[in-house]
């Protein structure tokens, strides 16, 4: 569930939070000021990029909220395919991102209130020049690779049993299947969002709909199973549409545009998601199985660390150590809302006081600030 799913209120609520944990530095190999950094200027209304020409290779974005709406800002491919992105910037804040791209076309988009297509900006990557990688990176995004597919693989047999509970109308047997259907979409949500177009079918709330947007996929047969407490006819199509919609994930995470960066960026985009979405029991309001999804974006993260990890250790060992603690830290205490450390029968959302929340969201912030410098990492 991407972070524009947010209600502009709540995102505005959480947006302080997060610019201390997403706002650090993360230099790019030109350094500051060389010409692969580009100043990005959000306001309500305008889109300021200080260079639409730019070469190949790694960028820096360093971008600043002037309005007074909480922004995300977009690197896009011409098909709106996501190069690297930054969400939940609050007004008034800045943060950093780094990226790789190749020679070509893109655009630059900021969304104010994080709502809707953005106001764009048409730039351009020039030149031959391809990012320098240490062999050992193209090692780890074909892993990753491996892994994404492996997850999208192992999530659709779980998503049928969902879907066949519903269609069979049988509420206790959906509920039981609901959270583990989930699990490998959330451990790679980074990729399926990269595509654009997935994500609004598939795990879009209530509260993020588009003007004229169906409400369909997990969350809206969520709310007929916990709020509604029954299902229709409408339901059991939307069954058939969410495995429908999955399916197609499937097929397309073969082909989706992963670097290095966006493997390291794409684990803090899942630290993000904990902080604005599952800490905040927003995610799973009707089921209050928040915690499932926590875990497996946790997880998701950790891996694509794993995999950048001999690198950025040689690139920042400090940082590397830092990551090591603050992840075993936060599996630590996530242990505690499940008796088998194998299962995820996790303790109901609802049930976790506000000091207990606090407790979370703290150690999610822990390990969001040293994350975000993990893309800066592995590209020295």
């Amino acid at each position: 569930m991407r972070a524009v799913r947010l209600s502009v209120v709540t995102a505005a609520a959480t947006a302080a939070a997060l610019a201390a944990v997403t706002g650090c530095t993360e230099k790019g190999s030109s350094g500051s000021g060389g010409e692969g950094v580009i100043s990005v200027t959000a306001t309500d209304d305008k889109c300021e990029v200080s260079k639409k020409e730019f070469p190949a290779g790694h960028i820096e974005l360093d971008i600043e909220n002037k309005g007074s709406k909480v922004t995300e800002v977009y690197v896009l491919f011409p098909d709106d395919r996501i190069v690297t992105e930054r969400e939940n910037i609050g007004p008034g804040t800045k943060q950093k991102v780094t990226a790789e791209v190749k020679a070509g076309d893109y655009t630059i988009a900021c969304k104010p209130g994080m709502k809707g297509d953005g106001i764009r900006q048409a730039v351009k990557a020039t030149g031959g020049k391809v990012a320098k990688r240490d062999p050992r990176l193209d090692a780890a995004v074909a892993a990753y690779r491996k892994y994404a597919q492996e997850q999208a693989d192992a999530t659709l047999p779980l998503a049928e049993v969902f879907a066949k509970a519903v269609k069979d109308g049988d509420i206790e047997a959906a509920k039981k299947a609901y959270a583990p259907s989930r699990i490998g979409w959330e451990r790679t949500e980074p990729v399926a969002e990269s595509f654009g177009d997935i994500d609004p079918k598939v795990d879009v709330r209530a509260d993020g709909l588009e003007a004229g947007q169906e409400f369909t996929g997990w969350h809206r047969l969520e709310k007929s199973l916990w709020e509604d407490k029954k299902l229709t006819a409408e339901d059991k199509t939307l069954a058939d549409q969410l495995i429908t919609d999955l399916k197609d994930w499937q097929k397309r995470v073969g082909k989706a545009e992963i670097t290095p960066t966006s493997m390291a960026n794409g684990a803090k985009e899942l630290l993000d998601e904990v902080a604005t979405g599952k800490v905040t029991g927003e995610e799973e309001r009707y089921s209050h199985t928040d915690l499932v999804d926590f875990k497996a974006n946790v997880e998701g993260a950790q891996d694509a660390y794993e995999l950048l990890k001999p690198v950025a250790k040689e690139n920042d060992a400090a940082l590397v150590t830092e990551l090591d603690k603050q992840f075993a830290a936060l599996n630590t205490l996530l242990d505690k809302y499940r008796a088998d450390k194998n299962s995820y029968d996790f303790t109901s959302y609802d049930k976790v006081g506000e000091a207990d929340r606090k407790q979370l969201s703290d150690a999610v912030n822990a390990l969001a600030e040293p994350l975000s410098k993990l893309a800066a990492a592995v590209v020295k």
